[in-house]
């Protein structure tokens, strides 16, 4: 299989992977024709990437860090609990659920056992949600890759189910947060922005009165938009005042939102997140942290489709976790077009003559 922007989709490819509604249920399954309707429906929905089969890249598989079930079940999970506090106007921005800590320990138990199971975790997803879904999906994105800093950092058992369980729910404050501005396409005004900022503190309480949920899991809601420099809020914390829980969640946070399709905004590739992160090092994150997070992070995931410098067209096969920007590729088309009679790979780690000018 391979991904490719939804510009480049034509009529009769078929996808490889499904296509996943807001809920979490399939809106088109993997081995869908897809025919201009269906591709039309999906730019309107604000799904911009793909996976399509293609005869040459059919032994192509991305590789989850976490299984696709436990994911699933994650979604699921974040979604029954958050869109019932947003859903209901009694309800809403209180966290009621009498088992919170419990049931979110256990699922991040479920993430963290699959992350064990791989010997080098590079970072990359591949389910494919409506824009709609982008509040839950992120959520346990954010806490996938909060999982993998702990494991790297060295975090101890309870340190790690700590951090998971505040990545979880980091964003829970969101929920007191009118639905018109979590999706309004234009600029907030300054009024909006300050209802939108309280997210963090309406958060920490909600979550400080959960009888099973660790203070410190709390803080991570209070402090996940504090900044290196002290530029962040609430409270302007400065480096170290801030709790590393928090500062590595604020890290993938920024990461995930970045690489996700947005309604006022087209999706950062992940090589250029990255390259946000480090010119951000040591002023808005800890540059320490962001070189060990990208040390996990795969910067051309396996079946992207990209450019070479050459201008052949390829797909990634493989990455090298030493080398990241430096993937094997196997040219499908050559610089003017042809398309190749048989194709062949290169590991860009050992030729360095050639190297991905741009993802398509």
């Amino acid at each position: 299989m391979r991904r490719i922007h939804i510009s480049m989709v034509r009529p009769g490819e078929r996808l490889a992977r499904p296509i996943m509604r807001e809920n979490g249920s399939v809106l088109l399954g993997a081995g869908v024709e897809l025919n201009e309707r269906f591709i039309e429906r999906l730019r309107g929905m604000g799904i911009d990437v793909v996976y399509v089969e293609d005869e040459w890249t059919s032994d192509i598989v991305p590789e989850e860090v976490i299984r696709d079930e436990t994911y699933q079940r994650a979604f699921d999970t974040i979604y029954k609990t958050v869109g019932s506090l947003m859903d209901t106007p009694a309800n809403r921005g209180r966290a009621s659920t009498p088992d919170l800590g419990r049931t979110f320990r256990a699922l991040f138990g479920e993430i963290i056992h699959d992350l064990l199971q791989r010997k080098d975790i590079m970072y990359s997803l591949a389910q494919i949600h409506v824009a709609d879904a982008y509040l839950f999906q992120h959520s346990v994105n954010v806490a996938v890759l909060a999982g993998i800093m702990g494991m790297a950092k060295g975090y101890n058992r309870n340190q790690i189910e700590e951090l998971g369980v505040g990545a979880l729910l980091f964003d829970i404050g969101m929920t007191k947060v009118p639905k018109e501005l979590l999706h309004k396409t234009t600029p907030l005004t300054p009024e909006e922005r300050a209802i939108v900022e309280k997210h963090t503190t309406e958060g920490f309480d909600m979550l400080r009165t959960q009888h099973d949920i660790s203070l410190l899991s709390a803080h991570c809601a209070l402090q996940h938009h504090e900044r290196y420099d002290g530029s962040g809020y609430p409270r302007g914390l400065k480096g170290n005042e801030i709790h590393e829980y928090a500062q590595i969640i604020a890290i993938a946070d920024v990461y995930d939102a970045l690489t996700s399709p947005r309604s006022y905004r087209n999706r950062y590739s992940p090589s250029e997140a990255i390259e946000y992160l480090f010119a951000a090092g040591n002023t808005l994150f800890d540059l320490e942290l962001i070189k060990l997070f990208c040390r996990h992070v795969s910067v051309y995931p396996v079946a992207t489709t990209v450019m070479l410098n050459t201008g052949q067209i390829a797909v990634v096969t493989a990455n090298n976790p030493l080398a990241v920007h430096r993937p094997v590729v196997r040219i499908l088309r050559e610089a003017d077009g042809r398309p190749v009679s048989t194709p062949y790979e290169i590991d860009l780690k050992y030729d360095m003559q050639l190297m991905i000018v741009k993802e398509l």
